[in-house]
């Protein structure tokens, strides 16, 4: 069957890339949970990714802007050698196949250097300036409540109670106040292992970063160690906001006694009750269920968290009593 928006990608990057082969024919790289999707022309050596991202749906405008920016920073991500914006059709630098998930699954020695990498790289991307807008609390709070929205009546079937929604409410507002009165930096607010690549010279190349915005300084630290995908013990957590928040001191962008772990731990609930919501959604809107299977690890990650901060004890209860029972179908198990 024909695909519209293919065959008029095909068009266009002939149009501009008259090199490519006559005989050469477009093939999908991947997709992921938008409406974008990444290809490569076959049987040539072309270092570039034409891109489709239909307008309706895709902030191409910001895709552009964000990274020329981030190249501007002397960080790795595809720039962008070619747009039309009206019609949704990029032609991007080519970074590879090697994402950061399969090089850590296939190799775990080689954990301690990427992610080495990966947190000089977030470092460097904090301090880009870019017109993103800002994290505020109308954002954070319609995140969240994809949890109530999506995952719960509509994915595991919940009638959830005027009782069950004030607790919910007093959550969100809890998570907000800490998030709210974060030092604001650039953030790229999916920065994990799905959108980082292992390239050759100044990796990780970052992918997937026009939805940035400026938001709480723990925000990309929580994705990248906070993993929806992967996850990493408590004890090396731990660490790893130890040394974050080290370097945040050195270089004077946040005071030595700020309670970063706790910021960390609690920007972490809010991302997760954002993509729990969100993964039910992808199966329930846009039919793909495969992020079901990574829902029980973001509810196991709101789990702990209420373990360690009283004012979630009773939300942590709920979900163990209420809500873990229902994620014992296959559909949810990797």
């Amino acid at each position: 069957m024909s695909d519209v928006r293919v065959d008029g990608l095909v068009r266009w990057a002939r149009i501009t890339d008259p090199d490519i082969p006559p005989d050469a024919t477009l093939k999908p790289v991947s997709d992921d949970a938008s409406f974008r999707r990444y290809f490569r022309f076959t049987g040539t050596d072309m270092p570039h990714v034409y891109v489709d991202a239909p307008p309706s749906h895709e902030d191409n405008e910001s895709f552009i802007r964000i990274s020329a920016a981030l190249a501007g920073a002397g960080l790795c991500c595809p720039v962008v050698d070619a747009a039309d914006v009206s019609l949704g059709y990029m032609k991007i630098s080519d970074l590879g196949d090697r994402l950061y998930l399969d090089e850590i699954i296939a190799t775990p020695t080689a954990i301690p250097a990427l992610y080495r990498d990966a947190v000089e790289a977030l470092l460097v991307m904090q301090r880009v300036t870019c017109d993103t807008p800002v994290y505020d609390r109308e954002k954070l709070q319609q995140e969240m409540n994809l949890f109530h929205e999506w995952l719960l009546p509509r994915q595991l079937g919940f009638d959830l109670s005027d009782a069950d929604m004030q607790m919910l409410q007093s959550v969100y507002d809890y998570l907000l106040e800490s998030a709210l009165i974060q030092p604001q930096v650039f953030v790229h607010r999916d920065y994990h292992c799905r959108n980082l690549m292992v390239v050759a010279d100044n990796g990780p190349g970052i992918l997937d970063f026009q939805d940035a915005v400026v938001g709480p300084v723990s925000y990309d630290l929580v994705s990248l160690y906070k993993d929806c995908y992967y996850r990493f013990p408590r004890e090396q957590v731990v660490a790893a906001v130890d040394h974050f928040h080290r370097r945040l001191t050195e270089a004077g962008r946040i005071a030595a006694d700020a309670p970063l772990l706790e910021w960390f731990d609690l920007m972490g609930a809010q991302r997760h009750l954002k993509c729990a919501g969100i993964f039910s959604r992808l199966h329930l809107r846009d039919g793909k269920p495969g992020y079901l299977a990574d829902i029980p690890l973001v509810i196991d990650y709101l789990l702990e968290v209420a373990t360690l901060y009283p004012r979630l004890e009773t939300f942590g209860n709920w979900l163990q009593e209420v809500v873990r029972p229902r994620l014992a179908k296959p559909e949810y198990q990797r």
